[in-house]
């Protein structure tokens, strides 16, 4: 049986890039546009780690919208979820943008977009579900 990760991206092309690199590291990916769905695969499958791109642009949550630090600091809240590793992937790179973001969505990575090593951002996911 496959490890299931789910992935919360609304950009078309990074869409297709993680659908790519999660098929070829062996990974079953579901990737989602809505907070509400992700919820629901949450409850559904052995989710195993959680991709979550910071900047959302069409995301809601029970009709709010919500992007993913907030969406990430909702999970962490839910003790059935709050064990899941939630990697954090936005354009944001400045240090103390992403200490803060870590500190604030209780996140356990931070990775800067746009994903150009992608043996490492795969070792990154392999290590992440390890630990």
């Amino acid at each position: 049986m496959k490890t299931k990760i789910a992935i919360m991206e609304d950009d078309p092309f990074t869409k297709h890039l993680y659908s790519m690199l999660m098929k070829k590291a062996g990974y079953e990916a579901y990737i989602l546009e809505d907070a509400n769905l992700l919820l629901q695969k949450l409850e559904e499958e052995n989710i195993v780690l959680i991709i979550m791109d910071i900047n959302l642009r069409n995301t809601y949550l029970n009709d709010e919208k919500i992007d993913g630090i907030r969406l990430t600091k909702h999970i962490k809240s839910q003790e059935r979820f709050s064990s899941i590793p939630v990697i954090l992937v936005s354009a944001f790179s400045f240090m103390a943008d992403k200490n803060s973001i870590l500190e604030e969505s209780k996140a356990h990575q931070y990775i800067t977009k746009p994903i150009t090593d992608f043996n490492a951002f795969i070792n990154t996911i392999n290590e992440t579900i390890v630990n």
